[in-house]
């Protein structure tokens, strides 16, 4: 990137900002299907196919929605739609046994993989706060500042989705972090969990373009649920370092997360896809590279003489030609009329370069 300063902070020993590799995390979520030895084959499967950190999701369902609630809904179901049992239940079924997160933080200490997670709840806030390096605010707790600041006052790093959120809440929730620490990710996200294709259409990467205007000094990423990762190359060469995508073994296994999640496969393409993009971004300075010095030469044109031009001669449009290659001490176009009237000192040949030691 150009030589000025850019937010960086560290999640454990890994810097995270503009100038180094794009972070990812594999959300894990429900995937692990009520099952901790699931849960700790998938962290493995993570760490092998390119991750960098392993996340769960910390709830009761209890805590987490109202059962009265959601029956009364008739109509608002979104992606929930699919599932096979009510809201409360598949989240009740879905939720991680808490007495597991020693076990779950020594394997990925074990791997090498950051253990995350996010907490959804005050208590739960406190209770895996001894086991993470940073937090994460999923989106649908945006407009909770409570356990936004809360969370924030641990004096670790915060990844904030942004998903079914307006800019007047993002401002907020941002606003709160940062009475206590500018150790943000701020990261887009679309929270419709479909996998439908047509979700493209409404992830609005351009949404940081925007973030990075508003807030310069914070790290941007994306939270991404749509199919694929097309979207996750698009953001980061839009300027997202931080990345969250859904995680699996097996896409076609039952479980509100699966249908949308990666299989390591896919994993492994994406992370080699953006390695390959940051390779290629560069410092974003318009400079001639060190590849390409050669096809300088090879490529530009250069003033060459149409004729036989002797010394004592003025230098004539109609007597030279423009035209390939360009030797370093040829004169190119650009220049003729710096020379266009002198006279010459040495004869010059049909085709050959004039130089400005031919020149008087």
């Amino acid at each position: 990137m150009l030589n000025k300063e850019y937010p960086s902070f560290f999640i454990n020993k890994r810097q995270i900002g503009i100038n180094y590799p794009t972070y990812f995390i594999a959300e894990i979520g429900s995937n692990f299907d009520g099952d901790l030895n699931r849960a700790k084959d998938l962290i493995y499967l993570a760490k092998e196919y390119g991750a960098e950190a392993a996340k769960f999701q910390h709830y009761t369902a209890e805590g987490l929605v109202s059962d009265f609630g959601f029956k009364s809904l008739s109509r608002i179901k979104s992606h929930q739609s699919n599932w096979q049992s009510s809201v409360f239940d598949t989240y009740k079924k879905a939720s991680l046994n808490k007495e597991w997160t020693e076990e779950l933080n020594l394997t990925c200490q074990e791997v090498g993989i950051e253990f995350m997670t996010s907490p959804y709840s005050l208590d739960l806030i406190e209770y895996v706060n001894k086991f993470v390096n940073c937090f994460k605010v999923g989106s649908g707790d945006i407009t909770w500042i409570e356990a936004i600041k809360f969370m924030a006052s641990k004096g670790k790093p915060i990844l904030l989705a942004t998903g079914a959120s307006n800019q007047e809440e993002v401002n907020r929730a941002v606003g709160a972090i940062k009475e206590y620490t500018n150790e943000i990710v701020l990261m887009q996200c679309n929270t419709n969990y479909s996998g439908s294709k047509s979700n493209l259409e409404n992830i609005n990467l351009n949404v940081l373009k925007n973030f990075q205007k508003l807030f310069p000094d914070i790290v941007l990423g994306l939270s991404d649920h749509t199919p694929g990762f097309i979207t996750v190359i698009g953001s980061i060469a839009l300027g997202a370092r931080v990345i969250e995508k859904h995680f699996t073994d097996n896409k076609s296994r039952n479980g509100p997360d699966h249908s949308f999640a990666l299989d390591p496969k896919s994993w492994k393409e994406m992370v080699d896809y953006t390695r390959d993009l940051e390779s290629s971004l560069g410092s974003g300075i318009k400079e001639i590279e060190s590849n390409e010095k050669e096809t300088v030469i090879l490529q530009r044109r250069s003033i060459r003489a149409k004729k036989n031009i002797k010394a004592g001669e003025t230098i004539k449009k109609e007597n030279v030609n423009f035209l390939r290659p360009c030797p370093s001490d040829a004169i190119d176009p650009s220049s003729f009329k710096d020379i266009e009237g002198k006279e010459l000192v040495n004869d010059v040949s049909e085709g050959d370069i004039i130089r400005y030691l031919d020149l008087m």
